[in-house]
């Protein structure tokens, strides 16, 4: 039993990203300024790590520096503010099946960028390096015949539809991939190359947390400070981009529900089930359940948004799932032949969530 509950959890972990991607595709499609939304969703996660940094980490240790202090305050700008804002936008303009897809490019871009800042060696001559460069291209290249790619639609699943949609009462409410700006092809392009844009912040992102987690141990505290950086930095964008009250305004609705569930459910309940998988089974098994959230997201914003699958995308998703599983393979051979070369952190996390040193 107790050798299961690490599957179970991850499962569980992956359902709640998937959540993540279709409740921020709802409160924005309906109307949420995208700006705002990481504005209350960063308060929300400083509010609620900041009490169990506290608690856990008020023993610790952690000298803190002005030019320290300068270092989180710039990199949470690049990887969260930046990074969270692009997303936001971007997720606009394509779909949240689109925005889940994207994420399994994370370990290629991280390896790319590490490779490009020295941090991570290429060895073409032994086989975990063939596999780390081949599943990076294959992942990359998934991502954009993804993006780019429609093909005809998948027809058993559009009969499918027809026919519920002629006998029964399919859900209409809240469907942001019947929106304007996700039919649009320009939109689509523009949406696509922020978020590949967002996830290379990420990913740089995730590289420089190594070097500030050896200056500041203490991770929940880094965290809680990064999230509160992030949110005064998207604080004075979102004032600059709309100034209107009203923007700021939360009823009853789905907004609110985003908020709370990526603030609370995602930042919140999630890091601590995924800390913990970490420390049980590693980095590489958390990565391996990345891909869930993709089936997910797709399934049921094909089922209740009315989102057309297509054959084209359906094969970029297999590129994209096929590149990100041979990397984290060259990944997982390396670290258990020559373990102190794995420098550079490879797994995939959603914006905003915190993994031991890697992610907030």
């Amino acid at each position: 039993m107790k050798t299961n509950r690490a599957y179970a959890v991850m499962v569980f972990v992956q359902l709640v990203y998937a959540g993540m991607a279709l409740f921020s595709k709802a409160a924005i499609s309906k109307g949420m300024n995208p700006f705002v939304f990481v504005v209350l969703r960063q308060a929300l996660a400083f509010l609620v790590l900041s009490p169990f940094a506290y608690f856990f980490e008020s023993n610790k240790y952690a000298p803190m520096s002005y030019g320290l202090l300068c270092k989180i305050f710039l990199v949470s700008f690049v990887g969260l503010t930046l990074s969270l804002n692009i997303y936001c936008t971007a997720i606009n303009y394509t779909s949240a099946t689109l925005a889940a897809a994207t994420t399994n490019t994370i370990p290629a871009m991280t390896f790319a960028i590490a490779v490009c800042l020295r941090m991570e060696s290429i060895m073409m001559r032994r086989l975990h390096g063939v596999a780390k460069v081949m599943g990076s291209l294959v992942g990359v290249s998934g991502a954009l015949v993804f993006a780019f790619l429609r093909g005809p639609p998948v027809e058993f699943i559009m009969k499918w539809y027809i026919q519920s949609h002629n006998h029964g009462h399919p859900t209409d409410h809240y469907a942001p991939s019947a929106s304007p700006s996700s039919s649009n092809g320009a939109h689509w392009v523009k949406g696509s190359l922020l978020l590949l844009s967002s996830n290379a912040l990420f990913s740089l992102w995730l590289i420089l947390q190594g070097p500030i987690v050896k200056q500041y141990p203490s991770k929940l505290r880094l965290t809680a400070l990064q999230c509160f950086f992030s949110c005064v930095q998207s604080a004075f964008w979102a004032v600059a981009m709309d100034r209107r009250p009203a923007a700021w305004k939360l009823g009853w609705d789905i907004n609110l529900l985003s908020v709370v569930y990526c603030g609370v459910i995602v930042t919140g309940i999630t890091y601590w089930l995924q800390l913990w998988a970490v420390e049980k089974k590693g980095p590489v098994f958390t990565a391996m359940f990345t891909p869930l959230a993709l089936v997910v997201t797709a399934i049921f914003s094909a089922l209740v948004w009315k989102e057309t699958l297509y054959w084209g995308r359906l094969g970029g998703a297999a590129l994209l799932v096929g590149g990100l599983y041979c990397t984290l393979w060259g990944k997982m051979r390396e670290e258990r032949r020559c373990p102190k070369t794995a420098v550079a952190p490879t797994q995939a996390q959603p914006k905003g969530e915190t993994i031991g040193a890697e992610a907030v």
